[in-house]
């Protein structure tokens, strides 16, 4: 199982490093699109969100990106019109009223969750496709050293009702493992970040990265499902490896945008 989810990660990171850096952001939008409508399909499978109303809401999904795509300032509205559009669909699809509010439920949990979240990433694209890759390694390294640590150090669970194999120590290891990627990045890939920032953003996506995890973990354990899908090999599906991402996105954009100001940017 090791030796095929780094194999898969071999062949992909290059792939995926040569995409953003090199091509436009309307391509970045295109894999956006692609990655929000097959997260929201697993998602809405561990809800059993089913037929027009889960098209419907993968539809609003490329919507919602596709307007931040275009002018941030557009997303409010684009929010609004999607749950009056949900609410609608069902008002309109269903006659009995009963049990409305839990078939709303997760299909606007799931526009906010994955679509909605994704939109930093477009807001972080345009600051420069650099930004995208040190959102990404962040995310990723926490989460590998946070499982090796976790492996050969961990005996204090985090949160066993969410997500048993979780140790403190896991944790603690995520934190230090952005703190590091953030560092090594900051002197290598993004010379203009300092120091003191790059250690501040470690921190809180390393952090953020572990709250991520465990929020899926928390939907999955409650929907009864071991992985959200079996897209990538060794990986389980998209949503697994988005996680952290999902939620490290908009800490970095507010971040980003709080170094600008301290720099009169």
């Amino acid at each position: 199982m090791y030796l095929k989810r780094l194999i898969v990660a071999a062949l992909l990171l290059p792939v995926l490093y040569i995409y953003i850096m090199l091509l436009p952001s309307q391509y970045f939008l295109l894999l956006m699109l692609c990655v929000s409508s097959l997260a929201l399909t697993e998602f809405y499978s561990m809800y059993r969100v089913r037929g027009i109303i889960k098209y419907t809401c993968i539809f609003l999904g490329i919507a919602l990106l596709s307007a931040s795509f275009i002018s941030k300032e557009l997303l409010p509205e684009i929010i609004v019109i999607s749950v009056i559009t949900i609410m609608c669909v069902r008002l309109l699809l269903k006659k009995d009223p009963h049990s409305s509010l839990q078939d709303i439920s997760p299909p606007i949990l799931g526009l906010l969750y994955i679509p909605v979240f994704l939109t930093f990433q477009i807001q972080i694209r345009k600051l420069g496709p650099e930004w995208i890759i040190f959102l990404y390694a962040l995310v990723w390294v926490s989460d590998s050293i946070a499982y090796y640590v976790g492996k050969s150090l961990g005996k204090r669970r985090l949160y066993t009702a969410v997500s048993p194999n979780k140790t403190i120590e896991g944790a603690v290891g995520s934190i230090l493992g952005g703190v590091l990627c953030s560092l090594f990045l900051s002197l290598t890939f993004i010379p203009l970040l300092t120091i003191s920032s790059a250690v501040v953003i470690g921190i809180m996506i390393g952090a953020t990265s572990i709250i991520g995890d465990l929020v899926e973990s928390m939907f999955k354990r409650d929907a009864g499902i071991k992985d959200s899908g079996i897209i990538i090999p060794g990986h389980g599906g998209i949503l697994d490896k988005i996680d952290g991402i999902l939620f490290g996105g908009p800490v970095l954009y507010f971040m980003l945008l709080t170094i600008g100001a301290a720099h009169g940017s």
